[in-house]
């Protein structure tokens, strides 16, 4: 049987249990692939509505991957793999300006460009937060600047007015000194690929519980695992000692009833415009290990 492929996601999970042995205590044979390393940036550069979603649909490499709950749910409704129904996540995010800028307030975020990658968590979140602000018209999403760490370089080089940043990014722009219009934070969910063991599957979850457990404990030990993933031109500059232990896992059930939510609000804001959100059945989107 082939071995279990891991690819860690811009937090400290993935890094903590395998540099701990957690994932060979469990006894999981797996390998471990750096496939989102980002040392160099370029594969955040991606073109204009190139997001989260395209990014599955291409075709992932690991055995579980992760994204927002939002293009998860979707991808899995439209046959592109299944929603891990064991747990979820909730990742700190939010809009972030410039610490000169003059936007102060969320309702100045009219007509403003906020850069956010397509049909990602950044674009979903982004308008959940907003709507309690401002019109769908007077939102101004912009998907042009690219991914995660493409974007904060665009806002930390004035190159963007807004941006919405999570994980490491998000803590480097509070340390920085760039100011938060508002919080976004956002439901993550994992997304099962091809057919790996479900045995595996219990393996690689007890190993993330034993991680989560330490940061939660210990989180100053183990933050210095963001330089890991982040471009090599901002490394002289993180402080990450003052940085907080970003997306957590939450180890209870994607149910049945956030689902069905999920889509009834994706579905109501035409983040996909051809109104294809697949078969919409929890049975059949939602992998779920029996005791």
């Amino acid at each position: 049987m082939p071995k279990f492929i891991i690819e860690p996601h811009f937090r400290l999970h993935e890094w903590v249990a395998e540099q701990k042995g957690y994932f060979k205590d469990e006894g999981l044979e797996y390998v471990f692939r750096e496939l989102v390393q980002s040392t160099g940036g370029a594969n955040h550069d991606t073109a204009n509505k190139v997001g989260a979603y395209q990014s599955i649909e291409a075709g992932r490499k690991a055995d579980v991957s992760c994204a927002c709950h939002w293009t998860i749910g979707v991808a899995a409704s439209t046959g592109h793999g299944k929603l891990f129904g064991e747990l979820y996540s909730v990742s700190p995010a939010g809009v972030f300006v410039a610490p000169e800028s003059p936007i102060t307030s969320p309702e100045q975020l009219a007509g403003v460009p906020i850069s956010v990658g397509y049909q990602s968590g950044s674009h979903y979140s982004t308008i959940q937060a907003l709507e309690q602000y401002l019109k769908p018209e007077e939102m101004n999403l912009s998907f042009n600047d690219g991914l995660l760490f493409k974007r904060m370089e665009l806002l930390l080089d004035r190159k963007a007015p807004a941006v919405h940043l999570f994980s490491g990014p998000y803590y480097f722009a509070e340390q920085l000194g760039f100011r938060k219009v508002i919080d976004t934070t956002f439901m993550m969910a994992m997304m099962v690929h091809g057919d790996p063991d479900i045995e595996d599957l219990r393996k690689y979850a007890r190993g993330l519980k034993r991680a989560q457990r330490d940061i939660d404990q210990r989180p100053e030990l183990y933050t210095h695992y963001y330089k890991k993933e982040f471009p090599a031109r901002w490394h002289a500059q993180m402080d990450t000692r003052r940085w907080g232990p970003g997306e957590r896992i939450v180890f209870e059930p994607y149910t049945r009833e956030v689902f069905a939510d999920m889509l009834q609000w994706v579905s109501e804001h035409g983040i996909f415009a051809d109104g294809n959100l697949g078969s919409q059945q929890y049975e059949t989107s939602v992998l779920r290990l029996a005791s």
